[in-house]
């Protein structure tokens, strides 16, 4: 009987684990998800209280390994290893024994604005991007950790590892982890071209190598509290988690030249996969590790699904087959808004993590429908400048395989199409990331996964495609 992969998915909402066949297939009815909350403030924190996590991925393994255990097509087949996709630019502080001494803090966790701010007064922000890939904003490391030293000083020198929250929770369950050249490259103080350390911001921001995880991407064994909770899985080899972006495009398949990757859930990001030229990107945009082998150049924004669920509970909007519907009604742009969707400090092109949200044109006829429609388009703009910067950089236009929460709506797919003016193909797979961390392991074990087919295409309108461009010139001219 062939052999099974479990896979991981951490969010930042919750988490997904699942089983997958050595042809990156899911099996659907191993699949199970707990969610935790995002533990937020108006200061602009984004925490998760750890014991959180620990708590729902317990769940989904015990539900997972529940049904690998009773269904008789998967009993007896060997799990040969565990692949994890876990949300990137976040960390907690451990004591030497791996305990957590403060909660998960997100990438969206904005309360290091002004130490992101003091970093790029005291540091070429150009010259370190062209290092690490990475901007020196409040999304990663550096800053999150002199706000830390700054604010809490006693607990910031308790701390005597960083880790991410797949470093955590792999060392608190198996015993041991590394952190994958994929993880590290997303702090911010990681050169993905030399594949070291940066040693000076690590400097500026207190930390000594020696306070982070050995970097590679060999796995550990089973061991500790869920060898013994899991029989199943002792010894199995744990891999060390990639972030999620990485994980996507494994899992949509867009891994290769001419092809790119959207996902819109929460946030929102595009990248393409690269294994050959000059491991950087255009300033704006990030450059971050698959692996030794392999790298991403694109862009993320952080205000996407997350303000469709802010405008249906805000704004008491009907459920969703009725949104479909009048939607599908609405293709062009006639509500006369124009919106800079910053709920959240907002991340590419632009990174003014200072501009608040703001709708212009509001008038006594605009509606619920006219503010859900344009604040989702807004997102889709944010997309498009993004694209215009990453496909620049390519030899041909890629195709673009879209995952996420959109793929549950054609309407969103469509207009997303007719925003980009350029067609989309949705991913057969509704678990990209999941599936991406199980197709790492996979290759690293050594077994070929199959090149992915796409599906149609959703093609553009270009009356539509069009008027979304002067749109997008509107709100250029608004944010400027």
């Amino acid at each position: 009987m062939s052999a099974l992969l479990l896979a991981l998915d951490l969010g930042t909402s919750s988490t997904r684990t699942a089983l997958f066949d050595t042809r990156a297939q899911r099996l659907a009815g191993t699949t199970a998800q707990h969610t935790y909350p995002l533990l937020s403030s108006a200061d602009g924190a984004a925490e998760i209280e750890p014991g959180a996590l620990l708590s729902a991925v317990l769940r989904c393994l015990e539900q997972t390994l529940q049904r690998y255990r009773t269904e008789p097509a998967l009993r007896g087949r060997r799990i040969e290893g565990v692949g994890v996709s876990c949300f990137w630019h976040s960390l907690v502080g451990c004591d030497a024994k791996g305990t957590a001494l403060t909660n998960i803090i997100t990438w969206a966790d904005a309360r290091c604005r002004e130490d992101a701010a003091a970093l790029r007064a005291e540091f070429s922000e150009k010259a370190t991007h062209a290092r690490t890939g990475c901007m020196l904003r409040a999304s990663f490391w550096p800053a999150k950790l002199r706000w830390l030293r700054r604010t809490q000083a006693r607990k910031f020198a308790a701390v005597k590892q960083w880790l991410s929250p797949a470093e955590w929770l792999q060392h608190t369950l198996a015993g041991e982890a590394n952190v994958a050249i994929g993880m590290a490259t997303g702090t911010g103080f990681f050169n993905p071209a030399r594949l070291t350390w940066d040693a000076e911001l690590l400097k500026a921001c207190g930390l000594s190598p020696d306070m982070l995880r050995p970097v590679n991407d060999e796995p550990t064994p089973v061991g500790g509290r869920l060898a013994a909770q899991f029989a199943e899985l002792k010894g199995v080899p744990w891999f060390p988690g990639i972030g999620d972006g990485a994980a996507s495009n494994l899992g949509s398949g867009a891994t290769r030249p001419g092809l790119a990757a959207i996902n819109v859930g929460t946030s929102a990001a595009l990248r393409v996969m690269r294994e050959t030229g000059e491991v950087r990107a255009p300033f704006g945009l990030f450059c971050y590790r698959v692996d030794a082998r392999r790298f991403l150049v694109g862009g993320a924004v952080s205000n996407a699904g997350n303000l469709r669920a802010w405008c249906l509970r805000e704004l008491r909007l009907p459920d969703e087959s009725a949104l479909e519907a009048e939607l599908a009604k609405r293709p062009a742009p006639q509500h006369g808004l124009v919106v800079l969707p910053f709920w959240n400090p907002e991340r590419a092109p632009t990174w003014d993590e200072d501009a608040a949200g703001a709708i212009h044109g509001l008038r006594q006829h605009t509606s619920a429908l006219d503010l859900l429609q344009a604040i989702t388009e807004a997102s889709y703009h944010r997309l498009a400048r993004i694209a215009e910067l990453v496909l620049a950089g390519e030899k041909t236009t890629p195709k673009i395989i879209v995952s996420g929460g959109i793929q549950r709506s054609a309407t969103a797919l469509q207009r997303l199409a007719d925003v980009l003016g350029q067609a989309v193909h949705p991913n057969e797979e509704m678990e990209a990331s999941l599936r991406g961390a199980a197709i790492f392991a996979l290759e690293k074990i050594g077994i070929p996964v199959p090149a992915t087919t796409l599906a149609k295409a959703v093609k553009p309108r270009l009356t539509y495609a069009r008027l979304y461009a002067t749109e997008r010139e509107k709100q250029r001219a608004l944010e400027e």
